[in-house]
């Protein structure tokens, strides 16, 4: 109670102090109650967790990182070391301050001033604490006041002589004489900062003569040829030294050739030519290095290089100037040999060479990319290392690992949270702009970058682990959508690996081969941060979104796992096509017939069907009267999650299409084969001759159509879907997952005789199954003719016998022996037709041509096309199996071998 009293008297005034200034004494009370009571409400049942002082801690740290990298460190490690203070100070009620603190904060890293830290120090109380320590104190100290000669002034001028002196008074304030400085009030000219010796006449006379030669003019010797100018050995050095540092000299021009107006004294022409050839060879290796340390570049990439190179460069200047040191001051006796001097340069020349030859070769190529540095770089090192350059090799390998570590920024980030930098044109990944679904993530919105000659715009050396950078990324982005990131972070149970010179090239693998040692380094580095991505989302694919699930719904659907579910679902719709009826083309009708078939196998709802469009213009015969006009149509959807979508895409439910549509049209020719018209058991020899061709042809149809059906079954299917699934359970992530089902598609497709290479084929196994059809429409036309036939000999012989017989007698004999043309099914008169389309279209034209063959003779010549089309099947699968080297040209072989069996010879 005490502490509700005490909370509503701060309810109270503080609804006092925001609306009672400004509303009349009535008004204010009514808001008051209404707003006091509205407060103690929301305090009362407040749901707000404490500040969470992990992200608290995470944010500091994210500040910290920021300062460092934007450059202020002196920033960063004043907040590092108040918060190392902080530590030991720790309360409950810390997080919340500095929750709050960080609320407060605006821009810090661009407004933030460590000067105003001194704002926070006590002066006064410092002051108080500590004695003051004055100039004035120092100088009693000292004894400043008693010595004169510290305080005399003294002029360099000419005029000024040596007695003159100025001597401040005893009784001068001590602060005035310790403050007073000349350098404020007298500023020295440059005379007085020459050197003033005895000799300095014959000094500078000296400095003068060793100077001369470069003013010097060659004299002619006779009338054409000149003498070339004599110098030593020491003046020809130091003009090399200075070359080498790229400064200006006489003996070499700016691109540093020499000028063969000169030669050393007692050596020939061939030897002083050799010797400056090869020093202006190594300054025109030098001079592109220094010019392009002077560009300024805009890529990271690029300014990297540049800063290696620049270092390289100031490793060689101390170099050089350590010879100088050791020439100008010298210690101990020296010989100056260029020779000597070039050999003793030739260890740190020789990474710059490389360099040189590297920024020259990027300069003579058009349309170069930035990375482009790094592929040379990398050869660079390996051809180092074949050649035993060791120095060359470590140098070029350190300013290698250098320049990799930008570009490994962006990959890093790619990997870890699936974003990319903006404005990066040395990335080799790209994003859609475009917004697309949630299933066309993986392969829709992000793409890999190529070169019109259809190169990855990425470093040779890393081109064999693109792909699993790739599915990385996309693989964080799918989880980022899902909202499991948070996982891959929490599970990255390894550090890191360290990706440079020394890690990854330690000394006593100098043998081993540079690309090798990178790639295995670079794998592991990838492996780091790969697996936990890959896992994580191959797990909730299996586990939380059901792709096994969906898998198996797919093969019952498409693939005919579960036969007896197929045969309802054929049965059906196949008795709307024999009744002529319209029915089977209304997507409601058949996605009603489709999901009592599959309900106890599948989530009916998911289910759905629809029929093209192209066969609405067919009658019903003509939809009857072959496997490639209506069965096509009909297609069959099933909604699957969309993280199992990327996994099945669309291109691979056609895939299932075409086996299904293959499937269906093997079951419509056997479900007509294996219920046969029955005919009569009397006639005459003829008509029992026809029924047993028909039998013949019935039997070696419903052989063939039932063959096809236990190869794609038991050979195609079968082995295909076991070695999908374990496929699926190896594959290491979703690129591979997708790869094996994709395969799983194409080997289903080509084994089964749809692919391209099979089209004749496959269009010969069709008419196979067209020609079922004609034989069973011709056998219920024959059927029909001699039913009409006993009728009328049955009219007559009642008509001239003498006795009657009922009528009922004969209708029921007719009855026997027609077929049905259509059953008409009540209250959809819509749905019927005239009665001549009731009738098969082969129905009709053997009726036509009747007159012309008899019923034998038809179906000879069907029995005839049979054996053709089984021929031209077997042999041309024969033909392919011998010519193909693909996995499928196996069970090409197996299915030519079995159909061979019914050909007669």
């Amino acid at each position: 109670m005490a502490y509700l009293a005490q909370l509503g008297a701060q309810v109270d005034e503080l609804i006092a102090s925001l609306c009672g200034a400004n509303l009349d004494e009535e008004s204010v009370q009514k808001q008051q109650a209404a707003h006091r009571e509205s407060v103690l409400r929301s305090l009362r049942h407040h749901t707000f967790l404490r500040v969470n002082q992990f992200d608290v801690q995470d944010q500091l740290n994210g500040f910290e990182e920021r300062f460092r990298v934007i450059g202020r460190e002196a920033l960063a490690n004043a907040l590092n070391a108040r918060l190392e203070a902080l530590e030991v100070h720790q309360t409950k009620w810390t997080p919340d301050i500095l929750r709050f603190l960080l609320e407060l904060s605006d821009q810090p890293a661009q407004k933030a001033k460590l000067s105003d830290l001194d704002l926070l120090w006590d002066s006064g109380s410092e002051a108080e604490d500590k004695p003051k320590l004055t100039w004035q104190t120092i100088a009693k100290e000292d004894g400043w006041l008693e010595d004169r000669a510290l305080w005399r002034n003294v002029d360099y001028s000419p005029s000024s002589g040596e007695d003159e002196e100025e001597v401040p008074s005893a009784d001068s304030d001590a602060e005035s004489l310790t403050t007073a400085s000349s350098s404020d009030e007298y500023h020295r000219t440059a005379e007085e900062l020459v050197s003033k010796q005895q000799d300095g006449e014959l000094i500078l006379n000296q400095v003068q003569q060793s100077q001369a030669w470069r003013q010097a003019v060659p004299l002619k010797d006779g009338e054409t040829r000149a003498k070339k100018i004599a110098i030593s050995s020491f003046q020809m050095l130091r003009e090399v030294l200075f070359m080498l540092g790229g400064l200006e000299t006489t003996l070499f021009d700016a691109n540093c050739d020499p000028i063969l107006n000169y030669q050393l004294v007692d050596v020939s022409w061939e030897t002083y030519r050799s010797f400056v050839t090869s020093f202006a060879e190594c300054g025109r290796k030098l001079a592109p290095l220094r010019s392009f340390v002077k560009k300024k570049e805009g890529i990271p990439l690029l300014q990297v290089f540049q800063d290696s190179v620049g270092k390289a460069l100031h490793s060689l200047d101390q170099e050089l100037a350590s010879i100088q040191a050791r020439f100008v001051a010298v210690k101990q006796d020296t010989v100056v040999s260029l020779s000597w001097v070039l050999a003793e340069l030739g260890p740190s020349l020789a990474p710059l060479n490389c360099l040189s030859n590297i920024v020259q070769q990027v300069q003579e190529e058009r349309n170069t990319h930035a990375f482009r540095y790094l592929e040379l770089l990398f050869d660079a090192v390996g051809i180092a290392q074949l050649d035993g350059s060791i120095g060359t090799y470590k140098t070029l390998g350190r300013i290698f690992f250098d320049c990799f570590q930008v570009y490994l920024k962006p990959i890093r980030l790619w990997m870890e949270d699936g974003k990319l930098l903006p404005g990066d044109r040395t990335f080799f990944v790209s994003e859609s702009p475009t917004r697309l679904p949630l299933p066309d993530i993986w392969k829709g919105r992000f793409n890999l970058l190529r070169t019109p000659e259809g190169i990855l715009h990425a470093p040779r050396f890393l081109q064999p682990a693109i792909g699993r950078i790739f599915t990385t990324g996309k693989s964080i982005v799918v989880l980022k959508h899902l909202r499991h990131h948070e996982l891959v972070r929490n599970r990255r149970d390894q550090a890191e690996p360290r990706m440079d010179f020394a890690t990854v090239c330690p000394d006593h693998m100098e043998f081993a081969p540079f690309s090798e040692l990178f790639g295995a380094a670079f794998q592991a580095w990838i492996q780091s941060k790969h697996h936990t991505a890959a896992a994580t989302l191959r797990e909730l694919l299996f586990n939380s979104y059901g792709l096994t699930e969906g898998l198996a719904a797919l093969h019952h659907i498409y693939l005919m796992t579960d036969g007896s579910r197929w045969e309802t679902f054929a049965s059906a719709l196949f008795r709307h096509l024999d009744s002529y009826s319209v029915s089977w083309r209304d997507r409601f009708t058949l996605t009603e017939i489709a999901q009592e078939a599959f309900s106890s196998c599948i989530d009916s709802y998911r289910l759905s069907a629809s029929i093209s469009s192209r066969s609405l213009a067919h009658s019903g015969a003509a939809s009857r009267s072959s496997v490639r006009i209506s069965l096509p149509a009909i297609q069959l959807s099933y909604r699957l999650d969309w993280p199992v979508q990327i996994i099945v895409p669309e291109e691979a439910v056609q895939g299932y299409r075409t086996i299904f549509t293959f499937l269906l049209q093997i079951r419509r020719a056997v479900a007509l084969l294996a219920h046969p018209i029955v005919g009569f058991s009397s006639g005459s020899g003829e008509t029992v001759d026809h029924h047993a061709t028909y039998y013949l042809l019935r039997t070696k149809l419903l052989w063939f159509c039932n063959m096809m059906m236990t190869y794609i079954t038991t050979l195609v299917l079968a082995p295909n879907i076991s070695r999908l699934q374990e496929e699926l359970k190896a594959a290491p992530d979703v690129d591979d997952m997708i790869s094996a089902h994709s395969s799983f598609i194409s080997r289903v497709i080509n084994e089964s005789c749809q692919g391209s290479k099979l089209q004749p084929i496959r269009e010969c196994i069709l008419d196979i199954f067209d020609l079922a059809i004609k034989v069973e429409d011709a056998h219920g036309a024959e059927m029909t003719r001699l039913a009409e036939e006993e009728e009328e000999v049955s009219r007559l012989s009642v008509m001239s016998s003498p006795y009657k017989v009922s009528p009922s007698k004969g209708k029921g004999r007719k009855s026997l022996l027609l077929t049905p043309k259509k059953k008409k099914v009540s209250g959809n008169d819509d749905e019927s037709e005239d009665d001549e389309d009731w009738k098969p279209a082969s129905l009709s034209k053997s009726s036509g041509r009747g007159a012309e063959k008899s019923h034998g003779e038809v179906l000879k010549g069907m029995h005839g096309e049979f054996e053709r089309h089984l021929r031209f099947v077997a042999g041309g699968l024969r033909g392919v199996a011998r010519a193909g080297r693909d996995e499928a040209t196996a069970k090409w072989d197996l299915l030519a071998e079995m159909l061979e069996v019914g050909i007669r010879e």
